[in-house]
């Protein structure tokens, strides 16, 4: 990726041999907005965006207020101080009593109580209508390790480490390095591999302050109330973003970058010689094309290099993914065709997850192949391109329809629902009535007010411009009939800034 002239505020990094996959980090900030695009072989996988008037909730700890419990659907209802209330089910709960110990599921009921104050961190951003999701199981997350307070003491290794040896070595390193008076247990985050014993230490000592300062809060206010507010996007993307692969981190703002030297200081030294100040003349985002990208995130079709295309419809409950071969006819068969655009597909789909951060169940319609190797081929890759994805994804392969059926874990909305919003003229369903639809509509409705005010002396029909010509042209006939039917005269005004479907029928 090609660069401007920026300003280094760390110390220059050491010259190693550039890994394989390599990462950058683009920050965008003003005071509203933060905007982070990761880039990694200079193609922007994912967004971030947080903006200052609706930060991310997951993460954060409140102390709520049971405000309602449901047996029947094994949950509960809590004010934790947000618009909704937010969702608490029963296996969120901390385990206790004799039926935790047998293994079965313990009663909701036996373990809430109505008005009941209680300690819950959001796992789920409110998303459209449905409140945040809450869990009594906290967690805190640190530079290298996830701090679990109310956890058996367990150590647990992050699953993207698979050697069993680095697996072991690890839970003995964090064993010993463990104070003997910390309760709770930890999970093993995957950047802890290249984490020396000073770090590991330092990542528990903070952890543990933290969970302090939370105990001491949760004992003084009454609820609702926030205990701990998670990092901010810039600060999370030194903690939870910069990994190994990262190459470079550029900011375009002076302030912040100098919050993230000073995090990093304090918390991942390792990233502070990759933290630049972009000083370049066109905006940061202009100059690596991520602005482009954002727009065909938000479009409903998206080309791909061979002439084929994709479809994204989203809806609240799952996403479709449409492919289709378009213009493409370059291949020497039929079934090399749709081979070739079904793989590039795979491809395009899985990066287009992570940029449009689509979640929940989503059905992918790959072109109909009638070669059993070819569907192994394409689910392969689609899996392989899956899993360099970090948000969790679990693909149950091609169903019987013949479509492959994933879910992927959504914790906040996705691109679309954070930057865009339905359309005012259509409420979302992507089409609007047609004039004559209108006009038709129009024409009952004067029968109904007919009937209902019979005293009338004059119908006035305000529509919209091409509602209004169409009367006066085509159904010019039908709307001389309809004044003739009611025995009163109707009058047409067209109304430039009223939506294609809106109309009203004034009585004078």
């Amino acid at each position: 990726m090609p660069s401007e002239p920026v300003t280094q505020l760390g110390t220059p990094p050491t010259l190693i041999e550039p890994p394989e996959l390599q990462r950058e980090l683009l920050v965008n900030c003003t005071p509203q907005e933060t905007r982070i695009a990761v880039v990694e072989n200079g193609t922007v996988q994912e967004l971030h965006i947080e903006r200052a008037s609706r930060r991310g909730l997951v993460g954060n700890i409140y102390r709520g207020n049971v405000v309602r419990v449901l047996p029947g659907m094994q949950s509960a209802f809590v004010d934790v101080g947000l618009e909704r209330t937010a969702f608490l089910h029963v296996t969120d709960l901390l385990p206790s009593g004799a039926e935790a110990t047998r293994g079965e599921m313990p009663r909701i009921e036996r373990l809430l109580r109505e008005g009941e104050e209680i300690t819950v961190q959001i796992v789920k951003d409110p998303i459209g209508s449905k409140g945040a999701r809450l869990t009594m199981q906290l967690s805190l997350a640190g530079r290298f390790l996830v701090y679990l307070p109310h956890d058996d003491g367990q150590i647990g290794i992050s699953q993207k480490i698979e050697d069993e040896h680095a697996r072991e070595a690890l839970r003995a390193r964090l064993t010993a390095l463990r104070p003997s008076h910390l309760s709770g247990g930890f999970i093993v985050r995957t950047n802890a591999l290249e984490a020396s014993d000073e770090q590991l230490a330092a990542d528990i000592a903070y952890l543990e302050q933290v969970w302090q300062e939370i105990q001491q809060k949760a004992g003084a206010v009454r609820a609702p109330a926030l205990l701990y507010d998670e990092l901010d996007l810039v600060l999370r993307a030194v903690r939870d973003l910069a990994d190994r692969h990262t190459v470079r981190i550029q900011v375009d703002s002076r302030e912040n970058a100098q919050r993230m030297i000073a995090f990093a200081q304090r918390y991942a030294p390792h990233v502070l010689p990759l933290i630049e100040l972009y000083r370049g003349e066109r905006p940061l985002f202009a100059r690596f094309h991520v602005e482009e990208e954002i727009e065909r995130a938000l479009a409903r079709r998206v080309e791909l290099k061979s002439g084929g295309y994709l479809i994204f419809d989203q809806t609240e409950a799952l996403t479709t993914i449409d492919v289709n071969t378009g213009a493409f006819v370059g291949a020497k068969s039929f079934d090399e065709t749709i081979l070739k655009t079904n793989l590039e597909a795979a491809q395009t789909i899985a990066r287009q997850l992570r940029l449009r951060n689509l979640g929940g169940i989503i059905l992918v319609d790959f072109i109909d192949m009638t070669l059993p190797e070819h569907r192994e081929r394409v689910l392969e890759a689609f899996q392989k391109a899956l899993a360099r994805d970090p948000t969790k994804t679990t693909v149950s392969g091609f169903t019987q329809l013949g479509l492959v059926e994933l879910t992927r874990k959504r914790t906040r909305e996705s691109l679309s629902q954070q930057l865009c919003e339905p359309c005012p003229t259509c409420a979302g369903r992507g089409f609007v009535k047609t004039a004559e639809t209108v006009c038709f509509e129009i024409l009952r409705e004067l029968v109904r007010e007919a009937r209902q005010f019979p005293h009338v002396q004059e119908f006035l029909i305000l529509a919209a411009p091409a509602v209004v010509r169409l009367f006066e042209e085509e159904h010019a006939q039908a709307l001389a009939m309809a004044s003739e039917f009611l025995g009163k005269p109707i009058a047409l005004r067209g109304e430039a800034d009223y939506p294609p479907e809106h109309y009203d029928i004034v009585v004078r």
